[in-house]
């Protein structure tokens, strides 16, 4: 995977869309002879350079293996700095001294599953997209997923039958339920329900009077009654109106909180 034609914002900006995930380094401050001025800047991908420059050759090549080090570290979110001499460190000639800042993206990305591609769930995607996560929006109607955002971080999944989809989940999702009513969402939270998913953020969207209907519907469908309490509704913190703009921000805000609460919990 090469980069065709673009500047290097351009193309940082396609790489986050894409989900792909990859390493931005720059050159931060020079000393002496060096290959290249600070400022310069360079993408990385797995496969290795994507775009751009940090004054080729040896200390190009040094930079790369840094870069493709990140990726393949398990937690390699965090930045980081490193400065070379450039003859003691690198092996060349020239006998100066670069510091390269390494900055990953798209690594550990957030996953959100939404069934449903009406109002709120549209309102919520196009907040969502703005952000660092990859988004899976299961619907039963091609008209409504065909008007959501065309992004790279989108998934649109066709599904006639919403509740097979469970299944096919990865555990580490934040999933919402936002369909036509509770007539669709009810199927689809019990099935989540009886395969035992645990997933770090389980939302129904819906009144309190809907909420009380959901935990009948989990005992009468013989599940044990510590499973009411499995999942929030109604969904988002309590701010705002029922307008679908402002539910998305309350909805956003829960989300936030919860994943910032996982990863503290998993530290």
């Amino acid at each position: 995977m090469k980069a065709e034609s673009g500047s290097f914002f351009e193309k940082l900006q396609e790489l986050l869309e894409s989900g792909v995930p990859f390493v931005a380094v720059t050159v931060v401050d020079v000393q002496g002879s060096v290959p290249q001025d600070s400022g310069s800047k360079m993408l990385v991908i797995s496969e290795g350079h994507y775009l751009g420059t940090v004054g080729g050759g040896k200390v190009e090549k040094r930079a790369i293996e840094e870069a493709q080090s990140m990726l393949n570290y398990e937690n390699g979110r965090e930045t980081k700095f490193v400065s070379w001499a450039l003859d003691r460190d690198i092996g060349m000639t020239c006998g100066g001294s670069m510091k390269l800042f390494f900055e990953p993206y798209n690594l550990n990305t957030w996953k959100i599953v939404i069934f449903g591609a009406g109002h709120v769930a549209n309102a919520l995607i196009n907040l969502l997209v703005k952000l660092d996560c990859h988004i899976t929006c299961i619907d039963s109607r091609q008209e409504w997923l065909d008007k959501l955002p065309k992004t790279a971080k989108l998934k649109t999944v066709l599904a006639a039958n919403m509740p097979d989809m469970v299944k096919s989940l990865d555990e580490d999702s934040f999933v919402m339920c936002i369909t036509m009513g509770h007539t669709t969402d009810k199927p689809i939270l019990l099935e989540i329900l009886k395969q035992g998913k645990k997933f770090p953020y389980l939302g129904v969207i819906g009144s309190k009077a809907k909420a009380e209907r959901l935990k009948k519907d989990v005992l009468d469908a013989g599940l044990p009654a510590e499973l009411q309490n499995a999942f929030y509704c109604p969904i988002g913190i309590d701010i705002g109106s029922n307008h679908p703009q402002e539910i998305a921000i309350s909805v956003i805000a829960q989300l936030i909180q919860e994943r910032d609460k996982a990863v503290k919990n998993a530290n």
